[in-house]
Parts: structure tokens; C-alpha cells; sequence
């Protein structure tokens, strides 16, 4: 008899354990953290009941779906969008920045016919930047190859957000001092 009852026991408290389902028949959470085949953080996604409870739960990365929860991830959603903005903005003003200078010049080691000993890559081309006030990565700036000729060049410039920008950038011999 008492072995019944704690069978009873333990499925009447499976039921009242038993998550919130969703409009088609899985459980409703809202994603802490970004999971790629599910969605981004704040997102509300639909899954099945064993997945949620044996996976997404435990590890953290994700909670149930409340009403609470929902206007929390609207007010933050509406936060990030005003930061978002602001970025765009500033972005967009480094862009018109980049687009507005006549251009830079690189110095570099080259024979009489103009080629280069080595190459000019991004690196150079940041450092460069830098000595006139403009702080990018390497991995922002976009060559279409590698510099080895004296020349002039049109380098594209990715900031983010589909923000581009072009600079002219001159590869001029290096100064020997006797």
C-alpha cells in the first residue's frame, strides 16, 4: 500500500512540474543565451517538452516563457534598438570621416620599377590610419589583393552593419637617408 501511494505521489508531482505548452503543443521559453538552430538571446521559441526540460533548463540557457519575463525582454529589446541607433550613427559618421580624407600615404621599400620587396596588407594600412586619429581592426579593412607595386589604390573599408567606406591609399617609396 504505501508503495502505491508514493507512485502517486511522484506522478501528481510530475503533473504539477509539468511546463507551459505552446500554441503547437510544445513548451514556450524565452533563450538566455543565442543557440544557432534556435534563435538569439530573447528570442521566445517553441520546443519540445524533453528537450527543454533535459537540456535547455538545466544548462541555463533558456526559462519559461512568462507574461512577466515577456514585458522585461520587450523593455530590454527596446534598449538595445536605442544602442543600436547611437552605434549606426557614430558608425556612419567614421565612415563619411574615412571617405572625406584625400587619402594616405605608406612608405615602402620597392626596386626602380616600382615593385615591392614584401607587400602592404591591412596591418599597415590601420597603423597608418591610427597616426591620423582612426582606430579600425585589420579585419575591417577589405583589399581586393595584395599591394606590391608603387601605386595608387582604392581600399575598401567595412565598419559593420552594412557600413562601407572607401579610402585612397598611395604606396610610395621609402626615404633613404645617406
Amino acid at each position: 500500500m504505501t508503495v502505491l501511494r508514493n507512485k502517486r505521489a511522484r506522478c501528481q508531482y510530475r503533473k504539477s512540474k509539468r511546463l507551459p505548452q505552446g500554441k503547437n503543443g510544445g513548451v514556450q521559453l524565452l533563450l538566455i543565451q543565442t543557440i544557432d538552430p534556435l534563435g538569439r538571446q530573447g528570442d521566445i521559441v517553441e520546443v519540445k517538452s524533453g528537450y527543454a526540460n533535459n537540456y535547455l533548463i538545466p544548462q541555463g540557457l533558456a526559462t519559461i516563457a512568462t507574461d512577466h519575463h515577456k514585458r522585461m525582454i520587450e523593455k530590454h529589446k527596446a534598449k538595445l534598438a536605442e544602442i543600436q541607433k547611437k552605434r549606426l550613427v557614430g558608425l556612419q559618421s567614421l565612415a563619411d570621416e574615412i571617405r572625406n580624407k584625400r587619402g594616405i600615404s605608406i612608405e615602402a621599400n620597392a626596386n626602380e620599377e616600382g615593385h615591392l620587396y614584401g607587400s602592404v596588407g591591412p596591418d599597415e594600412i590601420v597603423k597608418a590610419l591610427r597616426g591620423e586619429g582612426i582606430v579600425l581592426t585589420p579585419d575591417q579593412v577589405r583589399l581586393s589583393g595584395p599591394i606590391k607595386e608603387l601605386a595608387l589604390y582604392t581600399v575598401r573599408i567595412y565598419l559593420g552593419h552594412g557600413i562601407e567606406s572607401e579610402l585612397k591609399v598611395w604606396v610610395v617609396p621609402a626615404v633613404v637617408e645617406k
